[in-house]
């Protein structure tokens, strides 16, 4: 007998309304407009604890612009642009 299975979604962190919560898919530096170069975000946002397979969710975000966000990666908390975050792909 086979077990349902539930059909997943993926989203960008930086598109993520707050409660949402998922595991880090992905970590795409390359498609995000930021004052750092790719290299140097994707080096941050590991040193973060944004890696593939971390838990994430969205606990606050700004009043203004809904910028930055408040994320708990696995233990931590974290605040983070959303600009930034779109370097991010979240497995729902």
């Amino acid at each position: 007998m086979t077990s349902p299975t539930t059909p997943t979604s993926e989203i960008l962190l930086g598109h993520a309304e707050r409660g949402m919560s998922g595991t880090i898919g992905a970590i795409d530096a390359r498609r995000v407009a930021s004052a750092l170069s790719a290299v140097e975000l994707e080096s941050r946002l590991l040193e973060l604890g944004f890696v593939e397979g971390a838990r994430v969710e969205v606990l606050h975000q700004g009043m203004v612009g809904r910028d930055p966000i408040a994320v708990r990666v696995d233990t931590i908390t974290v605040a983070i642009r959303r600009r930034e975050a779109m370097a991010i792909s979240v497995i729902r």
